[in-house]
Parts: structure tokens; C-alpha cells; sequence
């Protein structure tokens, strides 16, 4: 559950401007998770999300860090994906992964997050994703490179 609330408040922190921890406590409760704001702040500090000032509104809002936390973002991303999925295989430009019940969403939002070249989009189910890849042969390295974070 930490992981699929960790992926969604990445998703929610990039669609809107969320200026609070209050903010995106009522964002993720309208979601349906049931959080504490001691819950949201451990997850801003393991996350190490930032404010920073918004152009479109002058106004502060949560952003992921840049500065040194690329290594930390992806380790974060590889636990995420490596706690939900549970096999992966590819046919064509295609990949299908197969998650725990409900974390389906959430492993497809660390892949788009992971913003690799080769991958054009992904759909999460409650416990599916589908991912169309360029081709056969990025699809083929993807679920290689997938299958080695899963050990």
C-alpha cells in the first residue's frame, strides 16, 4: 500500500499544484487512501519532494527534487515496481506484466515515471499492465531489464 500511495502522490504532485501537506492529504483521500498527515510527511521526506515556486501561479507547490536525488528516484521507482510485479513476458512491440491485486496502477505509474525512450505508453488495471513499446527489440530489452530488477 506504501508503494501504490508513493507512486500515486508522484502522479498527483506532477498533474496539479499542491501547495500543502493538507492539499495532498485531501487529493489522495479523494482517491480512497485512508492517510495521517504524519503518514504524508514521511512520505514527502522519502520521497524527497521539494517546493519550488510555480510560473504559472507564483504560488509554492511540492515538486520531486533534481538536485542529487536522480539515484534515490530510481532506486525508489525499482522498489516500487520490484514489490508489485510478479511475472512480465513480451510478444511483439507489446509487454504484459502481471502484478499483486491492486498494484497494477501503480507499477504502471513507476514505468512512466522511469520515462524510458523506448516505451510509448502503458495502461494499469487492478493487477495488469500493458505496455506498448517502439518494437520488438526494445520490448525484448525492457522485459530483460525488468526481469533483472525483479531479482
Amino acid at each position: 500500500m506504501k508503494f501504490q500511495r508513493q507512486a500515486k502522490i508522484l502522479d498527483l504532485i506532477d498533474r496539479f499544484e499542491i501547495e500543502t501537506q493538507e492539499d495532498l492529504t485531501d487529493h489522495l483521500r479523494a482517491l480512497g487512501y485512508n492517510t495521517t498527515q504524519a503518514t504524508i510527511s514521511r512520505d514527502i521526506k522519502e520521497l524527497r519532494l521539494i517546493k519550488t515556486l510555480s510560473a504559472e501561479t507564483g504560488k509554492y507547490k511540492y515538486t520531486a527534487s533534481n538536485a542529487g536525488a536522480a539515484d534515490s528516484f530510481t532506486t525508489r521507482l525499482r522498489n516500487i515496481f520490484r514489490e508489485c510485479v510478479t511475472d512480465i513476458d513480451a510478444a511483439q512491440n507489446m509487454v504484459v506484466i502481471k502484478t499483486l491485486p491492486g498494484l497494477g496502477q501503480a507499477a504502471a505509474m513507476a514505468i512512466d515515471a522511469m520515462r524510458a525512450p523506448d516505451v510509448v505508453g502503458t495502461l494499469g488495471g487492478d493487477d495488469t499492465v500493458f505496455a506498448v513499446m517502439r518494437d520488438s527489440d526494445s520490448a525484448g530489452k525492457f522485459c530483460t531489464q525488468a526481469r533483472d530488477i525483479l531479482k
